[in-house]
């Protein structure tokens, strides 16, 4: 089985396809990107294709195999043919591209606690980023003063 990604003249992708092995393989069973291409291109009458691997994220291959194209194809990202990779919509304008494994990241790390203690449970905070204040927050919302800012200083989150 093998996705692609199916682009307008942007590199924009504008869906993904799922093809199964006799629709894009060789007779030994193995993935072929320019068969499944000139399969899609004939069925859906469209030039733009491009292969992308469904087990990819942030240049890693989750399964240990080898990562292809930096991250799997989603509505919206686009191709970057001089990276070779597939890249997310930009999510906020202070974010930056991540080189090596074509993702965005905030200027300030990802929390290193998502989870806190609540009546002996542990329970996962909804965490999210406040551009305007250029810092994560989160929320419980089984208080009603739950709301908290990640203190990088402390490596904590502060109740506010």
């Amino acid at each position: 089985m093998a996705h692609f990604a199916k682009l307008d003249e942007n590199n924009l992708v504008i869906s993904v396809h799922v093809l199964g092995d006799n629709e894009n393989s060789n007779s030994e069973g193995v993935e072929d990107e320019s068969i499944g291409v000139a399969y899609l291109t004939k069925i859906h009458n469209h030039p733009y294709w491009k292969q992308t691997s469904y087990n990819t994220i942030a240049g890693q291959h989750v399964l240990g195999g080898t990562p292809f194209r930096k991250n799997y194809a989603g509505i919206g990202y686009t191709y970057d043919e001089s990276r070779d990779a597939f890249i997310e919509p930009k999510p906020f304008n202070s974010w930056t591209l991540n080189e090596e494994k074509c993702n965005w990241e905030a200027p300030i790390a990802y929390p290193s606690i998502q989870t806190y203690t609540k009546d002996d449970k542990e329970k996962v905070f909804e965490i999210s980023w406040d551009e305007a204040g250029q810092q994560w927050t989160a929320h419980d919302w089984e208080t009603p003063q739950g709301n908290f800012i990640w203190n990088v200083g402390t490596s904590s989150w502060d109740s506010v």
